[in-house]
C-alpha cells in the first residue's frame, strides 16, 4: 500500500509541476466552445445522410451521462442550435464548423503530451488535419449510434408485442443504456491516451489512468449531481444570468482535471516501473 501510495503521490506532485491545473482549465472552455461548432457540422452532416432529427437525438446521447442540473440548460441551447435551418453540408459554415470543433482534440492531445512530458515535432497543420479526421470519424460514430437508439425502441416494442413475458427486462435495457456510455467513454479515452499523445502508448500503459478516469468521473458526476439539487441557487445568486454556462464550466474542469491526473498516473506507473527494472539491473 505504501509504494501504491507512492505512486499517486507521485502523479499527483507531477500534475502539479505540469501546471495540470491550468491544462485542465484549457480542455473545459476549449471542450464547452468546440461543442456547438461540433454540433452543427454534425446537424449539416445528418442532413446529407437525409435525417436531421439524428442531430438531435446524438446531441442527447453526448449529454446522457451528465447531471441533469447540468445538461438540461445546454440541452435547451443546442435544441435552438440544431433547429435552425441550414443549407447542407458543403457550406463554408459547416467546414468552419468543423475546424473550429477540432480545437478540443488539440486541447486534450496538449494536455496529454503534458502529461507524458512529451513533445510533438509534426507540423501544427499535420496535427489539425489528424484532429479534424478524429472529429469526422467521431461525429459518424456518434450518428451510427444515434440511429441505434432511434431504432432501439421501435425493436423492442416489436419484441414486447410477440414476446409479452419480456416486459420485466425494461429496467435492464435501461441500465443497458448507461453501460454503452460508459464502454464509449472508455473507448474514446483509449483513443485518447494511446494516438493522440507524440509517442505511442500500449494498451497496458494506459489503463490504470483510463480505469481511475471512468471511476472518479461517474463518482464525481453523482457528487455534483447531489451538491446540485441543494445549492444550484449559489450559483443563480452568484453569475445571475450565466449561472448555467458557469456549472457546466465547472464540471467540464473538474472532468478535465480528473482526465489530466489520470495521464500523469500513467506516466509515475511507468517512471517507477524504469527506476524497478534500473534496480534489479
Amino acid at each position: 500500500m505504501r509504494h501504491y501510495f507512492s505512486i499517486f503521490v507521485d502523479a499527483y506532485l507531477s500534475f502539479i509541476e505540469d501546471d495540470g491545473w491550468a491544462i485542465a482549465s484549457h480542455i473545459a472552455l476549449t471542450t464547452l466552445m468546440s461543442m456547438f461548432p461540433f454540433l452543427i457540422f454534425l446537424t449539416a452532416l445528418a442532413g446529407f445522410f437525409g435525417s436531421k432529427g439524428l442531430a438531435d437525438q446524438a446531441a442527447s446521447i453526448l449529454l446522457e451521462a451528465w447531471p441533469e442540473q447540468v445538461a438540461a440548460p445546454i440541452a435547451s441551447e443546442i435544441h435552438n442550435v440544431l433547429t435552425q435551418s441550414r443549407s447542407g453540408l458543403a457550406t463554408v459554415g459547416a467546414v468552419l464548423a468543423l475546424y473550429f470543433s477540432s480545437s478540443g482534440v488539440e486541447a486534450i492531445r496538449v494536455g496529454l503530451n503534458r502529461a507524458y512530458r512529451v513533445r510533438d515535432q509534426r507540423g501544427w497543420w499535420l496535427l489539425r488535419l489528424e484532429s479534424v479526421a478524429y472529429v469526422l470519424v467521431g461525429a459518424l460514430a456518434l450518428l451510427a449510434l444515434a440511429f441505434l437508439v432511434v431504432l432501439g425502441p421501435l425493436i423492442w416494442g416489436r419484441l414486447l408485442t410477440s414476446f409479452p413475458g419480456l416486459a420485466p427486462l425494461a429496467a435492464a435495457v435501461t441500465t443497458a443504456r448507461y453501460l454503452i456510455t460508459a464502454l464509449l467513454l472508455t473507448g474514446a479515452l483509449i483513443i485518447a491516451h494511446k494516438w493522440l499523445p507524440a509517442e505511442n502508448n500500449g494498451l497496458r500503459q494506459v489503463l490504470p489512468g483510463i480505469c481511475l478516469t471512468v471511476a472518479l468521473s461517474i463518482v464525481f458526476a453523482v457528487a455534483f449531481a447531489a451538491y446540485l439539487a441543494q445549492f444550484a441557487r449559489t450559483y443563480v445568486t452568484t453569475y445571475a444570468g450565466i449561472a448555467s454556462v458557469m456549472i457546466a464550466l465547472v464540471f467540464l474542469y473538474s472532468l478535465a482535471a480528473i482526465f489530466v491526473f489520470g495521464g500523469e498516473l500513467n506516466a509515475a506507473i511507468c517512471r517507477d516501473k524504469r527506476r524497478q527494472d534500473s534496480f534489479r539491473a
